[in-house]
């Protein structure tokens, strides 16, 4: 009612939108992937060609207590969200009916979607149902998202990469990941989501439906620097471990001075690692790495040792440790398992090669060995 007026009332119009989903919703594609460099840096980008079809049920204005007179059919409109419209590859098409209309970028409103592209479509309200289709030829990088829209909603994506990773709202109901690549595909009904079939006005709970497929890098070379020097601390306490047992079992006096030394010297390792695999492979750059530290190590220990099989034995043994955290940075599913059987063994040999040793007696100049 107006202010300062006697029951007359003043109407004022306005436009509101109201969204309709598609009843079925079926998109199919191939993602092409290919790995592409930056120093140590991967990362996955791709080409996918989608197929998107389906159709819409008329739109019934009932529920909404909206009468026909009110409708403004002509300005009906179809709009597809997509997250960054820089990786649209060819102009997209919809055949709507039997008309062929053109897309254009961004959106008529953004209550629902925030960036896309759309197009105004004919209705005519004679028809039940009508069905749409259209190609999307697009290129991305690591993941590819989906949000189920459709009453039924079915993806189905296929490519040759070998280790994806599926995530979000929604899991495959069925997939085959092998060596040629992987088959997924999804199946969501609208009571599977948290939004409704149509509504007026903005809606929450979209984005938090997404589902998709991420392709991920198993171990590439920021990785597996990034792993080997978590194993830092292994490294230099097996290497103290052998000194001190040198010291105690063989009466060699070795001062803290020289511990700090060789732990230096270890801890070079890592900067070698990689600076070295920022310009060649990780593999040659740890086969550089290594041989440079063990041969700096082994040169410094014969001059305290002073005893050459002391030397070659110490020399054996940081080459092994250095092959096995190799070996474990390079797998990915048996790293942990591998890694705990490789420590436990150690851990026995040290106990094997302490248990006569008189850790009450030991003193700065010499060792005594308890008798058995």
């Amino acid at each position: 009612m107006e202010s300062g007026t006697t029951n007359k009332y003043k109407y004022i119009e306005t436009i509101k939108y109201a969204h309709f989903l598609p009843e079925n919703l079926n998109i199919e594609g191939i993602i092409n992937p290919e790995i592409r460099y930056r120093n140590i840096y991967e990362v996955v980008v791709y080409n996918t060609i989608l197929n998107l079809n389906g159709n819409f049920d008329s739109p019934n204005f009932d529920e909404f207590k909206i009468k026909e007179e009110n409708i403004l059919w002509e300005d009906a409109f179809v709009s597809l969200g997509m997250s960054d419209l820089r990786g649209v590859q060819e102009n997209v098409s919809l055949k709507w009916g039997q008309n062929n209309l053109s897309f254009n970028p961004g959106n008529i409103i953004n209550d629902v979607i925030s960036n896309g592209m759309s197009t105004k479509v004919p209705i005519n309200i004679s028809d039940k149902k009508v069905n749409f289709s259209l190609n999307l030829n697009i290129n991305g990088s690591s993941n590819l998202n989906f949000v189920p829209l459709g009453k039924v909603s079915i993806v189905k994506i296929k490519s040759k990469w070998k280790t994806p990773s599926f995530d979000g709202a929604f899991l495959p109901d069925n997939r085959n990941v092998g060596d040629n690549g992987f088959v997924a595909k999804w199946e969501v009904l609208q009571l599977n989501r948290a939004f409704p079939q149509s509504f007026i006005g903005s809606i929450k709970g979209i984005d938090e439906s997404s589902f998709g497929v991420n392709l991920k890098v198993p171990i590439d070379e920021y990785q597996k620097s990034m792993r080997s020097a978590k194993y830092a601390v292994i490294f230099i306490s097996l290497t103290f471990l052998i000194f001190f047992f040198v010291q105690i079992l063989n009466n060699v006096q070795i001062h803290p001075i020289q511990y700090l030394i060789v732990g230096l010297a270890l801890c070079v390792f890592y900067t070698l690692l990689i600076s070295i695999s920022e310009h060649l492979k990780f593999d040659i750059a740890y086969l550089i790495s290594s041989i440079s530290i063990i041969s700096m190590i082994t040169l410094y220990a014969k001059s305290i040792f002073k005893n050459k099989i002391l030397t070659l034995v110490l020399c054996f043994i940081l080459a092994f440790i250095y092959i096995f955290i190799y070996i474990i940075i390079q797998m990915e599913d048996y790293s942990l398992l591998i890694g705990s059987i490789g420590l436990f063994t150690i851990l026995g040999a040290v106990m094997y090669l302490s248990r006569k040793i008189d850790w009450y007696s030991v003193k700065t100049n010499e060792s005594t060995l308890k008798e058995e």
